[in-house]
């Protein structure tokens, strides 16, 4: 099986642990964002959010555009 072949399976049979939906997954991810950009552990601190960013396009770039925006906006040393 090729890897793209996995992946598609994978997003179809969805996640073996839990997982949040889209309402939930909306109001967490402010927090789950500044989590991962501070190098904290988003997943053990909100758990079922990452895998349903992994199944859910339109949550995954709500989450892609959070973090480059705070990424984008944190001031960085030596500049």
């Amino acid at each position: 099986m090729s890897k793209h072949e996995h992946d598609v399976l994978n997003r179809l049979l969805g996640p073996s642990g839990p997982e949040v939906g889209c309402d939930e997954c909306f109001e967490l991810l402010d927090e789950f964002v500044e989590l991962e950009v501070a190098g904290q552990d988003a997943d053990a601190r909100i758990p079922g959010l990452r895998p349903h960013l992994v199944g859910c396009p339109a949550c995954r770039e709500e989450h892609d555009s959070l973090v480059a925006l705070i990424a984008g906006s944190t001031p960085r040393s030596g500049k």
